[in-house]
């Protein structure tokens, strides 16, 4: 049995070494971005060959402040590792995904095998193109049919991105705009750059991206054409009809006027009261209005009657509010400096580089959301937890109930012995949460309110991912129940012994059933049908679909197989790889 164990492995390597060298040559084409992918194997992704990645819960990290609110998720651990346990729990449940990944600048900023990588070394344009390849294959698996991707870069790697975004969404529409950053620059040998881009991924056709809210600079102007040039009534037939007012109101809108109609002012009054308000300008020409008739009642929320002392007159105003995002964004508060670096120190003791604005972590994710309360964000670089920090900040403004899942690796950044995830992003999470006493200037700030849910990513021994053996599906029945949880969103555990395991949140259940021996699986479907509430059950079995068609006179329970589902989500991935 043994030998036959080690024959089969030896073949599946050599099969694994054919389809890298497959992927070598498909990677020679005329035109696209090529990059050394195999020179260096990312040796976090060829553990995951003989590898499972599966959550366990750091339960003295929870944060429990309001059950009405949804349930955030921190999970530390390599990214890679967080991603393929997200392909099973959230595939095509991601609203946006935010991620401000290594810039690549030469300056030790990221690890690629444990070393990290600096200016001198020739191949560092490469791997990191196959870092990010990597990741955003798992991470495209997870945005939902409307979902959007957000990347920010700098001048490093931007035209790199562009390209291999382009490869890897090659149906969505991407846009790279311009956030000023640094207002000062930083000196550079030619240029002092003050900016960065942030890539925005999302599907064609339709709006994807939301109307920007300037409620504190609206522009107010005329609806009559008023800019420079003839822009008469025979230039735009449609654009010449009356408004209709009464009471200091718009009541309604008038059909285009015929050819042969001249109003003999620019505000004719009828016996009801009603004031028939023209595009007339002061020398008596027939101008014509900004909209057509066909669109006009689209911005009528927009539109105000004023009446115009000088002319003795009313005309109509358009107070508009929202518009479209410009693809330079320049406002203050996207100084990384003040509204990052200094308000981060203000919140947590240790340093961390670099952290992005708060406020246009914000901006970004408030441009694809569409005011959609209860949608959930994702970053898998999360470092300083800005992300997390700016969703629970939207769901403040707007009472929402936005989730966020963040996922950093719990490296030393520093030199100074403080960990990413456990030293710097969950305490800022947690002071935002429960309140904290600035460091900095010792004011005192409430804590916003929200919940959270610390997780750590193991790995779980197989032979190989497509052959994994009878004892090992055991094992990672018995040990899957927080990915299960998590992909359920139920955390709460209720009950757990040697046959089944349990979780809930609010009424919703899921329950696992851990053996092949089915004695006591009636007794577990009789107490899940007395709670008289929707329970999705995970029953173990050897096969798939093998118990879909039972217990099916239970009305409220779901069944679900376990753990097949689970392998072939890693099987895929290692496909994908």
């Amino acid at each position: 049995m043994q030998e036959l164990e080690k024959k089969n492995k030896e073949l599946l390597e050599k099969v694994e070494k054919l389809k890298r060298q497959v992927k070598i040559l498909k990677a020679r084409k005329k035109y696209g971005l090529v990059f050394e992918e195999e020179r260096e194997p990312e040796q976090i992704v060829l553990d995951c060959q003989i590898k499972i990645p599966i959550l366990k819960e750091a339960k003295s990290k929870e944060i429990i402040s309001d059950k009405e609110k949804p349930v955030n998720v921190l999970i530390e651990g390599d990214n890679y590792h967080a991603l393929s346990v997200l392909n099973y729990t959230h595939k095509k449940k991601i609203d946006v995904i935010y991620i401000d990944p290594p810039y690549n600048t030469g300056a030790k900023d990221w690890k690629y095998n444990n070393n990290y990588v600096d200016i001198n070394d020739l191949y560092r344009h490469s791997k990191w193109l196959n870092f990010m390849e990597k990741r955003l294959k798992l991470a495209r698996n997870l945005l939902s049919s409307k979902g959007v991707l957000i990347c920010t870069i700098d001048e490093n790697e931007h035209a790199a991105l562009g390209l291999l975004l382009q490869e890897l969404f090659p149906n969505k529409e991407i846009v790279a705009i311009t956030i000023i950053h640094n207002p000062g620059g930083i000196q550079g040998q030619n240029f002092s750059y003050c900016h960065e881009y942030a890539y925005f991924v999302f599907p064609r056709g339709g709006r994807y991206i939301n109307l920007q809210n300037r409620e504190d600079n609206p522009d107010i102007r005329p609806l009559r054409d008023v800019s420079k040039g003839n822009h008469l009534r025979e230039n735009a037939k449609n654009c010449f009809y009356p408004i209709l007012i009464k009471n200091r109101k718009i009541i309604g809108f008038g059909d285009v006027c015929d050819d042969s109609f001249h109003p003999k002012a620019p505000n004719i009054t009828r016996k009801d009261g009603t004031i028939e308000v023209y595009p007339i300008d002061p020398k008596g020409n027939e101008r014509k209005w900004v909209f057509a008739r066909q669109t006009v009642e689209s911005i009528k929320p927009e539109l105000k009657p004023e009446y115009n002392l000088k002319r003795n007159m009313w005309d109509i105003i358009r107070k508009k509010t929202h518009f479209n995002y410009k693809t330079v964004w320049t406002d203050k508060t996207y100084n990384a400096n003040i509204f990052g670096t200094k308000l981060i120190n203000n919140i947590i003791k240790p340093k961390f580089p670099y952290p992005k604005s708060l406020y246009a972590v914000m901006d970004c994710i408030r441009a694809t959301l569409h005011d959609k309360k209860n949608s959930i964000i994702l970053d898998f670089f999360a470092g300083s937890g800005t992300t997390g920090h700016a969703v629970l900040e939207l769901n403040k403004e707007d009472d929402g109930k936005r989730q966020f899942i963040l996922c950093t690796n719990n490296e030393d950044n520093n030199g100074d012995g403080a960990k990413i995830a456990m030293d710097m992003c969950y305490p800022r999470i947690k002071n935002v949460i429960k309140g904290y006493v600035g460091i900095v200037n010792k004011r005192k700030y409430e804590g916003i309110g929200g919940n959270l849910r610390y997780f750590q990513t193991e790995l779980l021994d197989v032979d190989h991912v497509s052959h994994v053996s009878d004892e090992q599906k055991i094992k990672l029945t018995y040990q899957g129940g927080t990915m299960i949880a998590l992909k359920e969103g139920t955390f709460e555990e209720t009950e757990k012994n040697d046959w089944w395991q349990i979780f809930k949140n609010g009424t919703k259940h899921t329950a696992i059933y851990f053996k092949e021996d089915k004695s006591k699986l009636n007794e577990l479907i009789k107490k899940l049908s007395k709670l008289n509430v929707k329970v999705v059950l995970y029953i173990f079995s050897w096969g798939k679909n093998e118990y879909k068609n039972e217990f099916t006179e239970y009305k409220n329970i779901k069944v679900e197989d376990i753990p097949e589902p689970i392998i072939d989500v890693y099987k895929e991935i290692n496909r994908l790889s």
